[in-house]
């Protein structure tokens, strides 16, 4: 079942759509704890995915009604693991990721309303988690997560109120690079003789001290304070007959937490907060196949759960999602897994808003993205 497993998670975790969940982008996936190795006792993976959307909206008619333009940038994701058994019962893997992002961009000289609001943010994650094996099918898992994160945000367009001091249209915020720790739990029950493996693990919060710069009549220096959320991923599958098995996920994120409010934009707006991220679920699902020793193919349906109401933070300009996907495994002769496939993703109406109480200041519709997923793995 090996094969079949890996084909469900390379697609699952290489093609994540940025608005999955918040800021989520990798889901922080561990399949690689519980990779067969080889005859060293070693596994190594390589992922790549590329995803491409298409979000655009209309002003609204204060604003003129003009289309704002496609505000969601291409990106790519990269992830490495690498796992070694040391005894039968102990383990360790190494896992990279790029957790969390954003690469929003409002045309100028398209939408009056919020034209030339911009929004980007990277991460990078290094986590290395021990795993110890109990006996009777069950074990734990632990260890640290090394985090990087950097952000440049700024607003345009006439729904900030104008320039200052009537308003915030113009302002820049840079979040310098900042590397913090947190930690990782989890447990996990498996039952070899028909595929059945349940693992429950937890991400630590973790709590960043940013150096800002706040380019804003006039510029201003100082640092901020800034958590990211703690989350909680179930990833199941079970054997469901011959050379077939079911796969699937529920995440979970804490999202309410992760406030960010610069000094000079808090003066300004009474304490408000640049992100505006509801606490939300994501749920996956799907099926597997042998269709030979060497090639297996998955199909996989997925839901990240709207928010209470359709209006959004203009940097994340979408409300919840479903996708569809399909992926393949092919395991050649040397050892060597290619993996990956292909996602479509309806992206949930939004509207997004500004000001004290919230104004819907455009309506986002009918958007949608392609992401494209590809993992070359070898135990060795």
């Amino acid at each position: 079942m090996k094969t079949l497993m890996t084909a469900g998670a390379a697609l699952l975790m290489s093609t994540t759509l940025v608005q999955a969940v918040g800021l989520d982008r990798s889901n922080q996936n561990v399949g690689v704890l519980f990779e067969e190795t080889g005859a060293t006792g070693s596994y190594v993976e390589l992922s790549y995915g590329m995803i491409m959307p298409s979000v655009d909206g209309t002003d609204v008619l204060a604003f003129g009604g003009r289309d704002s333009g496609n505000v969601a940038e291409d990106f790519n994701q990269i992830g490495l693991g690498f796992k070694q058994q040391y005894t039968d019962a102990f383990s360790a893997s190494f896992i990279l990721d790029q957790p969390y992002g954003a690469n929003i961009a409002y045309p100028t000289g398209n939408s009056l309303a919020l034209g030339g609001t911009k929004a980007e943010l990277d991460s990078e994650a290094i986590s290395m988690i021990g795993r110890y094996e109990m006996g009777n099918g069950f074990s734990v898992h632990g260890g640290l997560r090394v985090q990087t994160i950097s952000a440049d945000i700024t607003l345009g367009g006439g729904a900030y109120g104008g320039a200052p001091p009537a308003g915030l249209t113009g302002y820049n915020v840079s979040l310098a690079e900042d590397t913090q720790v947190g930690y990782v739990v989890g447990a996990a029950y498996e039952r070899p003789d028909i595929a059945l493996r349940v693992a429950l693990t937890y991400f630590s919060e973790i709590d960043h001290t940013f150096d800002v710069r706040e380019n804003f009549s006039p510029g201003v220096t100082s640092q901020t304070n800034v958590t990211t959320p703690q989350a909680i991923n179930l990833d199941f599958q079970s054997g469901v007959a011959a050379d077939t098995l079911v796969f699937g996920s529920i995440r979970w994120a804490d999202y309410d937490e992760v406030l960010l409010s610069p000094a000079v934009f808090n003066r300004s707006t009474g304490g408000a907060s640049l992100t505006n991220i509801e606490t939300n679920f994501s749920y996956s699902i799907g099926v597997g196949r042998r269709f030979t020793d060497n090639f297996s193919g998955s199909l996989s349906l997925g839901y990240d759960a709207s928010g209470a109401d359709d209006l959004v933070s203009p940097l994340a300009p979408t409300n919840g999602n479903f996708s569809v996907a399909v992926g393949g495994a092919y395991t050649f002769d040397t050892g060597i897994e290619l993996s990956g496939g292909i996602r479509y993703v309806m992206i949930g109406d939004a509207q997004p808003e500004t000001g004290t109480p919230d104004i819907a200041r455009a309506s986002f519709t009918d958007n949608d993205a392609v992401g494209l997923g590809l993992k070359i793995a070898y135990a060795f």
